[in-house]
């Protein structure tokens, strides 16, 4: 086995799982209490839950050769009406992504040292589901479905164009963040939409799930 710097190839695989699962232990607390915010007057922020079961079999396009990496400007989720500004974002000190600040609820944070959207991989995209006061970006994130299409205008000045093929509402409770925000297929560029779920606990000021979106590159374009 060699060596190079005294590390050898499994330290260094050793330190990449480290931090992955640090990260991925970050995304959970981050999905339990950052965005747990009052509902807003209108009622529950979290979607149609309900709708997840009801989604007919769909048969999804193949996924299309991952795209050279350059950053997200834009997210677009044409079904939601959602067009909105993304913003890098790194980690806080727990090592969870920090969300965009409260008083931009229509903005998404990225995290800037994953993946970008389009590259091989899973790139991951955070927003709120609410403030104090209204519903914020990812509000109706939850009645998403298979089939579904999202696009990333990238700085690069393509599209990156995602096929939604999963949406899971996850208890937080016995959470596995390895399911939720790991690679579903080697080899795939694929993108995570997360923001918080479920009923709101006015105990623990948090929701009590997250939901996770998960598609991958169909193609480039409209």
């Amino acid at each position: 086995m060699s060596e190079e710097n005294g590390h050898s190839p499994a330290t260094g695989r050793l330190v990449t799982v480290m931090a992955w699962t640090l990260l991925l232990l970050g995304l959970w607390l981050w999905g339990r209490d950052v965005t747990g915010v009052p509902q807003s007057p209108a009622g529950p922020a979290t979607g149609d839950v309900a709708g997840l079961g009801r989604a007919e079999a769909v048969r999804l396009p193949p996924a299309a050769k991952p795209l050279a990496a350059s950053p997200p400007q834009r997210l677009d989720i044409p079904r939601l009406a959602v067009t909105a500004p993304v913003v890098a974002r790194g980690l806080d000190t727990r090592g969870a992504i920090e969300p965009p600040p409260f008083d931009q609820p229509g903005v998404v944070g990225w995290y800037g040292s994953g993946t970008k959207p389009g590259a091989v991989g899973t790139a991951l995209l955070v927003g709120h589901v609410d403030t104090e006061t209204r519903p914020a970006v990812f509000y109706r994130l939850s009645t998403l479905g298979p089939g579904d299409t999202v696009r990333v205008v990238r700085a690069d000045g393509l599209v990156a164009r995602f096929t939604i093929d999963d949406v899971r509402v996850l208890p937080r409770d016995d959470f596995d963040a390895g399911t939720a925000y790991g690679p579903r297929k080697p080899g795939r560029a694929e993108l995570r939409l997360i923001t918080c779920g479920g009923t709101f606990d006015r105990a623990s000021r948090s929701y009590t799930a997250n939901v996770v979106v998960s598609a991958y590159l169909t193609g480039t374009g409209g």
